[in-house]
C-alpha cells in the first residue's frame, strides 16, 4: 500500500472512531471537530483512537517487575521554595503565596512568573550522580517532569519558545536525564500536566481587589505573552469540574507538544496528570505513543500509559495502568495499577514535613502486595541539587534493598495481601496510614513467600494467615529466614498462626522481609 493509501486509510478510521461518541447520541461529529481529527499525525500500528482498541493493551512484564521507580518533580517552580503550584497560586490574592511573592520579586502587574523562569538555573544539576543514588536505592524506571501546568517545556521543543532549552538553566533537562537513565540501564519515562494549563493558568489574567492597584491585571493579561499565560478566555479552572478546556485550538497545541515530547525522547513510561484529555484528541495520542513505541521495539508493546481515575477526562481501567495519587488501594488490584507519590512536597518547600524512609518502605511492600508499583518524587533545590533529606532517604533506602530488594523485585500477589490491626482507606490522597510491625504484606516470586513486616518485630511475629486452618496454603511450612541472614530462624506452625521467633535475630530497620520456604 503506497504512503498515500495508508494516509486516507488511516484518516477514514479516525474520522469513525471521532464519530462513535456522536452516533451512540444519535448526533453528527462537528465539523470542526473532524477536521481537528483529520489533521492529527498518528504512527501507523495496531491501535486506534477507539477506547476498544485502547482496551487491547497488555501492560508490559519490566513494569510489573519493577515496582519501584523515582520521579523528577522539577522545574521552575522550585525557585521560590514554595511548593506545589506556585505558578497559579502567586496570582491568587491574599494567597500565602502571592504575599511570599509579592515581598520578594515585586508586584504580579510587572513581575510575574515569566519573571521566576529566568531565576531557574539548575547549575548544580547532575543527572548521572543522581542516577547512581536512584539505582542504588533500587529504582528500576526514571520518570522526567516534562511539561506542568506551568505550561513550561523542559525539553528542546519544538511548538513552544518557552522552553528550558531557550530559556532558565538553557539546558534540554529531558534529555540529560534520559541519557543519565539509560546509561545506569533504568527504563525512563516523562511525566507530562500540560492539559489542564489552559484553565489552571488563567488565574495570572485577575486584578488585585483593592487599592492601590484594584482593577489593574496581573502580567498574565499582557497580549506579549499569551503563548506562556494563554490567551484571555472563559474557561475559568474549577477543581473537579473544569480540569480540560474545551478549546479545540489549544488540544491541536497540546497533541503537537506531547507528540514532539513522545517522538523526541521516545520513552517507555508517560504519566498524564488526569484522564486521557480532550476525548478523540486524547485518544490520538496514546493510540500513537503505544504504536510508536511498538515500531519502536520491533514489534514488542513495551509502553506504560499512567492515568487518574478521578473524573477528569475519559477513563479506561483496561487501556493503561491506574495511577493512584498519594494514594492506595484497599486490596489486590486484578490489573497492575500504581501509586505516586512524593517525599515532600511537589516541587520544593522550605519547612515541609518529610516522610520517612520507614513510611516509604511500608507504602512501598503495602503497593506490591496489590499487584502495584510507586513512584515516588525525590524533591529537588531549584539548583538541581538535593535536600538533606533526600540524601538521607536515597541512602537508607540503598542499604534497605540491598538486603531486601528480592522479596520487591520482579515478584507478584500471593492469594491474599496481609493481614494486620492497620486499615487502609482505598483511593487517591489517602496515603497517611500509621503501620506498625504486627502489619504483615505478602509477596511470591517462584517458590518463595516473603511476608514483610511493616516495622521492626520487637518480640514473636505471629502469621495468621500461614496458619494451618488459614486455607492460603496446603503446604506445611518447612523454612523461613529473614533477609539478610543465612541462618534459620526457630518457628511453630500451630493452627492459628505461624509463629517465628527473631530474638538472636540480625538486627533489622525500617521492615523485616522473611523468606518462606515449603
Amino acid at each position: 500500500m503506497v504512503d498515500q493509501d495508508k494516509r486516507s486509510l488511516l484518516g477514514a478510521s479516525l474520522l469513525g472512531a471521532l464519530a462513535l461518541p456522536y452516533a451512540a447520541r444519535g448526533e453528527a461529529a462537528p465539523a470542526q471537530a473532524d477536521k481537528a481529527v483529520r489533521d492529527l499525525p498518528m504512527a501507523s500500528g495496531p491501535f486506534m483512537p477507539t477506547p476498544a482498541s485502547l482496551k487491547t493493551y497488555q501492560t508490559p512484564e519490566w513494569f510489573r517487575d519493577a515496582k519501584f521507580g523515582i520521579w523528577s518533580h522539577w522545574g521552575p517552580q522550585a525557585v521560590p521554595r514554595q511548593g506545589d503550584w506556585y505558578a497559579r497560586h502567586m496570582y491568587i490574592y491574599g494567597h500565602p503565596h502571592y504575599e511570599h511573592h509579592l515581598k520578594t520579586y515585586g508586584h504580579p502587574t510587572k513581575h510575574g512568573y515569566k519573571d521566576i523562569i529566568p531565576l531557574w538555573k539548575a547549575e548544580k544539576f547532575d543527572p548521572d550522580a543522581l542516577m547512581a543514588l536512584y539505582d542504588a536505592a533500587g529504582a528500576k524506571y526514571f520518570v522526567s517532569m516534562g511539561v506542568h501546568h506551568d505550561n513550561f517545556d523542559l525539553w528542546n521543543s519544538k511548538h513552544h519558545r518557552w522552553n528550558s532549552v531557550a530559556m532558565g538553566p538553557k539546558r534540554d533537562i529531558v534529555g540529560d536525564w534520559r541519557k543519565a537513565a539509560l546509561k545506569r540501564g533504568l527504563r525512563f519515562g516523562v511525566s507530562e500536566h500540560l492539559g489542564p494549563s489552559y484553565s489552571w493558568f488563567s488565574a495570572s489574567h485577575l486584578y488585585d481587589q483593592v487599592w492601590p492597584l484594584g482593577g489593574v491585571s496581573y502580567d498574565g493579561a499582557d497580549p506579549r505573552f499569551a503563548d506562556l499565560y494563554h490567551p484571555a478566555h472563559d474557561e475559568p479552572f474549577r477543581w473537579g469540574r473544569s480540569w480540560y478546556a474545551k478549546n479545540p485550538a489549544w488540544h491541536r497545541q497540546w497533541y503537537n507538544r506531547v507528540r514532539d515530547l513522545i517522538d523526541s525522547y521516545q520513552p517507555d513510561y508517560l504519566y498524564t496528570d488526569g484522564g486521557i484529555p480532550f476525548e478523540i484528541v486524547g485518544r490520538t495520542m496514546l493510540a500513537h505513543f503505544y504504536n510508536q513505541n511498538r515500531a519502536k521495539h520491533g514489534g514488542s508493546l513495551e509502553a506504560v500509559y499512567a492515568y487518574k481515575d478521578l473524573g477528569t477526562g475519559e477513563f479506561y481501567k483496561e487501556a493503561g495502568v491506574e495511577d493512584v495519587e498519594r494514594g492506595v488501594m484497599s486490596g489486590i488490584n486484578p490489573l497492575p495499577w500504581q501509586t505516586d507519590t512524593s517525599i515532600g512536597d511537589w516541587f520544593y518547600s522550605d519547612g515541609f514535613k518529610y516522610k520517612t524512609t520507614t513510611e516509604i518502605v511500608a507504602m512501598l511492600a503495602d503497593v506490591v502486595s496489590k499487584n502495584g508499583n510507586l513512584l515516588i518524587n525525590v524533591v529537588q533545590y531549584a539548583d538541581g541539587s538535593l535536600p538533606p533529606e533526600c540524601r538521607t532517604f536515597l541512602s537508607e533506602m540503598a542499604a534497605w534493598m540491598a538486603i531486601n530488594r528480592e522479596a520487591i523485585h520482579g515478584t507478584r500477589p500471593w492469594t491474599v495481601f496481609g493481614e494486620g490491626p492497620t486499615r487502609t482507606a482505598e483511593g487517591a490522597f489517602k496515603e497517611n496510614a500509621a503501620y506498625t510491625p504486627q502489619d504483615i504484606r505478602f509477596t511470591t516470586k517462584g517458590d518463595a513467600l516473603y511476608a514483610i513486616a511493616l516495622g521492626v518485630p520487637a518480640g514473636p511475629v505471629a502469621i495468621g494467615a500461614l496458619g494451618r486452618v488459614a486455607g492460603h496454603e496446603r503446604r506445611p511450612v518447612r523454612s523461613v529466614r529473614l533477609l539478610g541472614t543465612k541462618r534459620a530462624l526457630r518457628f511453630e506452625q500451630t493452627d492459628r498462626a505461624l509463629v517465628v521467633d527473631v530474638a538472636g535475630a540480625a538486627p533489622v530497620r525500617h521492615a523485616a522481609c522473611f523468606r518462606i520456604g515449603f
